[in-house]
């Protein structure tokens, strides 16, 4: 039985508004926060918050300081349906729990969703064997999960309408959506820092680390720097993105100066990495911290929790949806959103053996 998740305050206002709106409560423009705030019974910050939820789905359109909220104009006629194709990182990934919901409210809404006959993973993560794929794959729409800057720079090239669910998208103009990880990162690595922690490595996948580290990654190596941690190839290992070299790749971190503690990006790989350490005897976080840099379902059944990066895919759905129906209105829609994330602490991480900590 699939976890109750219990929604937010802000969250709360954000459906009410939403739904009100969709009534035809208000039109032309949102009343103000001063009148909102006391007839809604809740706070000028949860009303705000609610507010910017709104606006980065489209639903509202900020005009400016001291100014009322725009409501965004909803079609009179339902709109075409889309066929809407799934391109994704590994097979895997269709399990996850924001692509299910994904395929459910672009199904509510009429459009209909099918994955790609292959994963970027199948193809090497190369763009001519995406292009094969493409071409005989029938979409009027493309999500590319977790997508590589060339693979996304080959889907604006042909001005394939395409939406980036992660990936190497920043600075391109297409539309895109994931949450806001870089400070969550500088904060995961400085907790680790404060507990005396100096050879710390992030375990990245190689679209993350080349041609250059990601925004995430760099926020690590700025966070090492800012405490006077030389920065170099240890910190940010590269290997080979299969099973096996990521087994050589933690066989070599841990022959000469074994790292104290591990930032770990995708569950999948946090739980191989912890299967290594048992097997050479290792225990976390005595002898190694872990932090994995995604939320997992299963993480909730560990006592206590593992430390994480975690993130409401709840935003994330909805702005891709949004996309889809500006799509289908043809309406150019290239914006690109941010959610937020946070780091949560967990009993995988503690201090360095023999030391106090911070």
């Amino acid at each position: 039985m699939p976890l109750i998740r219990v929604l937010s305050a802000v969250e709360q206002v954000a459906n009410y508004l939403r739904d009100e709106l969709m009534r035809g409560q208000w039109s032309g423009h949102l009343p103000g926060v001063d009148r909102l705030a006391p007839e809604l019974g809740v706070s000028r910050k949860t009303l705000e918050a609610a507010l910017r939820l709104l606006e980065s789905e489209g639903v509202l359109m900020r005009n400016g300081p001291r100014r009322r909220r725009s409501i965004e104009p909803r079609e009179a006629q339902p709109l075409p349906a889309l066929r809407v194709a799934l391109l994704l990182s590994e097979a895997a990934d269709r399990q996850l729990d924001y692509v299910v919901d994904l395929q459910h409210e672009l199904a509510r809404i009429g459009h209909t969703t099918k994955f790609a006959p292959g994963t970027m993973k199948d193809f090497g993560m190369n763009v001519k064997g995406v292009e094969r794929m493409v071409a005989k794959t029938p979409a009027d729409a493309w999500i590319v999960a977790g997508g590589p800057r060339e693979i996304l720079q080959w889907f604006h090239g042909r001005s394939l309408p395409v939406c980036a669910l992660f990936g190497r998208r920043s600075g391109l103009p297409i539309a895109g959506v994931g949450p806001d990880k870089p400070p969550a990162y500088a904060l995961a690595t400085r907790s680790l820092i404060e507990l005396g922690h100096r050879r710390i490595v992030l375990i990245a996948r190689r679209m993350r680390r080349l041609p250059e580290p990601g925004a995430s990654e760099r926020a690590f190596l700025e966070e090492l720097a800012a405490h006077g941690i030389p920065r170099g190839p240890y910190h940010l290992p590269d290997w080979e993105d299969h099973i096996d070299g990521f087994h050589a790749g933690l066989e070599t971190l841990f022959q000469v100066t074994p790292p104290t503690a591990l930032i770990i990006q995708e569950a999948v790989l946090f739980a191989a990495a912890q299967q290594f350490l048992a097997r050479r005897g290792l225990r976390v976080p005595e002898d190694v911290s872990l932090i994995c840099t995604d939320a997992d379902p299963t993480f909730a059944w560990c006592k206590p929790t593992v430390a994480y990066i975690g993130w409401n895919s709840r935003p994330v759905v909805r702005r891709i949806v949004r996309w889809a129906a500006n799509l289908s209105s043809r309406k150019t829609d290239v914006r690109q959103v941010l959610t937020p994330a946070e780091f949560v602490p967990g009993g995988t991480i503690g201090p360095v053996a023999g030391s106090k900590g911070g």
